[in-house]
């Protein structure tokens, strides 16, 4: 779909007034308010009062005392096809030694906490590339829009997501505060929309995620004491574990080729393990227990992966001799849009138009986001969002925290083109 002579002159306008230094304001102005997941209230506070500061209608909507959205909207004129721009805000790991040290590392990082700083054309911080280099990315493609005075023909709507992240609650938080309550709650909150964009890491334009099903596996052994391990039945249930969860992972790599498909490869691991008394190294406990996340391609229902993991999971309990148990704690399907959808085909030729080539797809993705939320809602769905930053010593950790201002810029110009392209009519 060629870019018409009307949309290329508003697409311009608006990106007259894109500028790298107020992204990068934007961003580190995210980063400095901590908003690990079920404590997101005074990040979206900021986002409302940012809103409002650029005319885009900005609001808090809180869930509870803690958790809280925020929302935007650029009115249209004729109603039409509406847009939602959507990114979730808080950050898995929470800056603060106390809940994240030692499993997040010996110690924490400058990157891992909430307080940005600016190096070689990256900004740093918890959560600088994932989400709130996107959620900046959102600001600062409305606001430009706005600044150029842009007339939608459609409503464009903007939306920052509390509990995107997937993980049950912290302590002393609402149960239900993280696997996109925001994003469903979020929804609930706007007129029906036509089309939605979520940004999330990746720069290329997705259609579909995997879903994910959390499990946990009680291991029984027998509760016995070192002294009398060669006096009384043993069966030390942590043994066992780790020798179920040693075959579990060489079958999760099978789980990931048998249902490559599309755009995904969905892979598992496990995630957790408990057993025992800190206090006491001299006594065996009588039951191990530990949690897997097993990703699902949009063909693959929780039903379908159950039945395969029980089936699994009683085989090599039964190879090795020993008992294992198992429940589901939670399931979220995958989902799709169609590859030939209005909103799908629009990201890609604006990315097409950005980068002046053929877009370049994506496979084998494995990260489930509240474009799953979206699409249940019956919204069909666009992922796009920032590639990773370059650095020395990159890890995972470093990957979430390190956002690249050229490619912020990029991503500001393609939500902007999207927006102008779905809601509004060619001048």
């Amino acid at each position: 779909m060629p870019l018409t002579a009307g949309h290329q002159t508003l697409f311009e306008r608006a990106c007259a007034h894109v500028s790298r230094d107020d992204i990068v304001k934007l961003v580190q102005a995210l980063v400095d308010v901590r908003s690990p997941t079920g404590d997101e209230g005074p990040l979206a506070r900021v986002i409302a009062s940012l809103l409002v500061e650029f005319d885009l209608n900005g609001v808090e909507l809180p869930l509870d005392q803690w958790q809280s959205n925020a929302m935007g909207r650029i009115a249209g004129r004729n109603g039409g096809r509406s847009l939602l721009l959507y990114s979730p805000i808080d950050t898995v790991t929470t800056g603060d030694a106390g809940e994240d040290v030692p499993w997040i590392g010996p110690e924490l990082r400058d990157d891992m906490r909430a307080s940005s700083r600016v190096s070689d054309g990256v900004v740093i911080g918890l959560g600088a590339h994932n989400p709130k280099g996107h959620a900046a990315c959102i600001i600062a493609a409305a606001k430009a829009l706005r600044a150029a005075h842009v007339q939608l023909d459609a409503d464009l709507w903007l939306g920052f997501g509390a509990g995107g992240m997937p993980t049950n609650a912290r302590p002393g938080k609402r149960p239900d505060s993280g696997h996109g309550v925001g994003c469903a709650r979020l929804i609930g909150e706007l007129p029906p929309i036509a089309y939605a964009v979520i940004a999330k890491s990746g720069w290329s334009v997705s259609w579909e995620e995997v879903g994910l099903a959390w499990y946990e596996v009680i291991v029984p052994g027998t509760h016995t004491y070192v002294g009398s391990r060669h006096l009384l039945p043993y069966l030390n249930p942590i043994r066992a574990a780790g020798q179920i969860i040693d075959r579990l992972e060489v079958w999760f790599a099978e789980w990931a080729e048998e249902h490559r498909s599309g755009l995904v490869a969905p892979q598992g691991v496990v995630s957790f393990i408990e057993a025992g008394w800190q206090r006491m190294p001299a006594f065996v406990p009588a039951s191990c227990r530990f949690r897997v996340d097993l990703r699902l391609s949009p063909r693959t229902s929780p039903e379908e992966a159950d039945l395969a993991f029980s089936a699994r999971l009683k085989s090599i309990a039964d190879e090795l001799g020993v008992q294992a148990h198992w429940q589901r704690l939670i399931a979220i399907p995958g989902t799709s849009t169609p590859e030939d959808n209005f909103i799908i085909r629009t990201a890609i030729d604006s990315w097409e138009t950005i980068e002046g080539r053929s877009h370049e797809f994506v496979r084998g993705l494995s990260g489930a986001t509240d474009a799953n939320i979206l699409r249940q809602h019956g919204i069909p769905t666009a992922r796009i969002g920032l590639p990773k930053a370059v650095l020395p010593h990159m890890d995972f950790q470093l990957g979430m925290n390190a956002a690249p201002i050229d490619a912020m810029q990029k991503l500001v110009r393609h939500l902007i083109l999207v927006a102008i392209r779905t809601c509004t009519e060619d001048p």
